[in-house]
């Protein structure tokens, strides 16, 4: 089994949200599609996907499995971070 691959800022999008007092599980070894992160703060609870922001347009896109993963979900929509402001945003730290 191969590690996990995350994306470049993964680390600095968590760091971000446990500063604002939210809890983080990283979900990203679980693969199959399922979003990286699981953030709860307020009672509230997000999925989200980290994407690194720096790369160009065409690797930032979702995979096939992370389309497919999203689009049969019928919780919360799943957020798209492209660094920790996105996930600050979308979770009402920052706005």
């Amino acid at each position: 089994m191969r590690a996990a691959k995350i994306d470049a800022n993964h680390t600095a999008i968590v760091k971000a949200i446990r500063a604002v007092g939210a809890s983080v599980q990283s979900l990203a070894a679980v693969g199959k599609g399922v979003p990286d992160l699981l953030v709860g703060k307020d009672g509230k609870t997000w999925l989200i996907e980290c994407k690194d922001g720096a790369n160009a347009p065409s690797a930032r896109q979702l995979t096939p499995d992370q389309r497919e993963w999203i689009d049969a979900w019928r919780g919360t929509p799943v957020v798209v971070a492209y660094g920790p402001d996105d996930a600050l945003r979308a979770i009402g730290a920052i706005k």
